[in-house]
């Protein structure tokens, strides 16, 4: 059975457009190669945004680690202090960089009014578990104690990212809320990596992880990251949020999937518990819409989407009384 009757018709010709691949252990070196080639051909065709100075650092890493590499993107001209969004890349936790988000940082940066840090994480399954969640943590510190050097406002600091860096978002807030050194106002989970337990579900949705991110993918991905099969006893929910025993205390939050996204299932449900457990939390469902769709940024579900998100986080970052970037857009 296929779901392409489901797909938004404007989404199509992106479907058409991505080649199969397969994910696994023995083509992750060519799917990284291959994303990396992709990077460079997009950076080269991004739009500028001079307004936006971005400079390459390296942070101290966990105790132990590496130092962690990050891009720090800062507004020319926005009003200081600054609020500031720590950024996390996808790519199911085993491939993927912060260059691959550059262009979309930088419009953040720009229409926003804030500084960004995006974080490149060691990737799976070279590092697993608690090696990724870790280095953002990392980076978060590091930002939260250069504040005042970044110009930054330490109590508008929201964290950030899409897929795995959804996911990896998730885990870093509930490491955040219980290590207590840094605030939150907000975590932005764009279809986000949760659950662990999807890979190995006896009763998967139907109509679901057909496109883009498959469950045969998701397989690798979990087992990369956890270093074992997905789903048994014992995993921390600082790798797999689904699996917090409670998410009160935890930042605003918003979160958006399509309809036919592999994860539909466990990121309604996640949204559902911060709710009931009094979290502040916005939550988005797009029909017809695969897991990355917003690649297709023409089509009015995806630009819906870009909508969505950029009016929450100019809500959390710019609430009001706080000062507001010139020229920022309002809502639409």
């Amino acid at each position: 059975m296929t779901t392409r009757h489901l797909v938004d018709p404007e989404l199509l010709p992106l479907l058409d457009r991505i080649p199969p691949i397969q994910i696994t252990p023995e083509t992750l070196p060519q799917i990284r190669a291959m994303r990396r080639e992709a990077n460079a051909q997009m950076a080269a065709a991004a739009p500028a945004f001079p307004d936006v100075e971005v400079e390459e650092r390296r942070v101290p890493g966990p105790d132990g680690a590496p130092e962690v590499r990050v891009l720090i993107y800062l507004p020319k001209d926005a009003p200081r202090p600054l609020p500031a969004l720590l950024w996390i890349h996808g790519g199911g936790y085993v491939f993927g960089s912060a260059d691959g988000d550059d262009a979309k940082v930088k419009e953040m940066v720009s229409l926003l009014g804030c500084a960004a840090v995006s974080v490149d994480y060691r990737l799976a399954p070279e590092t697993p578990h608690p090696g990724p969640v870790e280095d953002c943590y990392a980076a978060l510190t590091w930002l939260h104690a250069n504040a005042a050097q970044l110009g930054v406002d330490t109590t508008r600091i929201a964290i950030g990212g899409k897929s795995a860096g959804g996911g990896l978002a998730a885990g870093l807030g509930l490491l955040t809320r219980d290590r207590g050194e840094v605030p939150l106002v907000f975590q932005l989970l764009i279809y986000p990596m949760l659950d662990d337990r999807t890979a190995v579900a006896g009763d998967p949705h139907p109509h679901v992880g057909e496109f883009v991110w498959t469950p045969e993918a998701n397989l690798v991905g979990w087992t990369a990251l956890l270093g074992k099969a997905p789903g048994g006893e014992g995993v921390s929910p600082y790798a797999a949020a689904a699996r917090a025993e409670s998410v009160a205390g935890l930042p605003a939050t918003f979160i958006s999937v399509g309809a036919l996204d592999l994860f539909v299932e466990e990121n309604l449900e996640y949204a559902r518990r911060l709710m009931r457990a009094g979290v502040p939390t916005e939550l988005h469902v797009y029909p017809g819409a695969f897991h990355g769709f917003s690649m297709l940024a023409s089509a009015q579900v995806s630009q819906a989407y870009h909508r969505d998100l950029m009016d929450a986080l100019r809500r959390a970052l710019h609430p009001r009384g706080a000062p507001e970037p010139e020229g920022a857009p309002g809502g639409g």
